[in-house]
């Protein structure tokens, strides 16, 4: 992903409010690819997908997790946790241990594989976003938290689950 910066395609005199929403729309896009760049990246040099990355970095992080843990850390509901972990479990990259009595009881954990993986593959794409927002002074910060609450309220997401 470069830093090179290209302005948006304009139409109208700089400034004007046409000129604003589209340079929004065209930053908006520009986030997006970023992220499918990412992704695309992940899938071809490691073979995991983006929540299956943040599975592992929860586990080499933490350790062995139950599901409901590594939902709650990743962001995600426990249903989707639950594919995550069997397509990481395909792959030899976690493993499901019982160790209670109860056999519903189960913590998941990284196997050699996942843990070599989880060591080397890069940050997640969210952390360079995190490492930004907490060099920005907080009145910069505060300002893209309002812009994104307006954007989010414009489409009618802002009581979704995040997934």
């Amino acid at each position: 992903m470069s830093n090179h910066k290209q302005p948006a395609p304009h139409s109208g005199p700089p400034g004007t409010p046409h000129d604003l929403v589209r340079e929004i729309v065209y930053q908006i896009r520009r986030l997006m690819q970023a992220r499918e760049l990412y992704t695309k990246e992940l899938s071809k040099h490691y073979q995991v997908s983006a929540p299956q990355l943040n599975c592992l970095l929860a586990l080499y992080e933490n350790g062995p997790l139950p599901p409901s843990h590594i939902a709650r850390i990743i962001m995600v509901k426990s249903s989707t946790v639950t594919g995550i972990i069997d397509r990481l479990e395909l792959k030899g990259l976690v493993t499901r241990l019982r160790n209670s009595p109860d056999r519903r009881v189960i913590n998941i954990q990284l196997t050699k594989e996942g843990r070599r993986l989880a060591k080397n593959a890069p940050p997640p794409i969210q952390q360079k976003i995190v490492d930004g927002l907490k060099r920005l002074p907080k009145k910069e910060a505060e300002q893209i938290v309002r812009g994104l609450n307006t954007l989010t309220q414009m489409l009618d997401v802002q009581d979704l689950p995040v997934e």
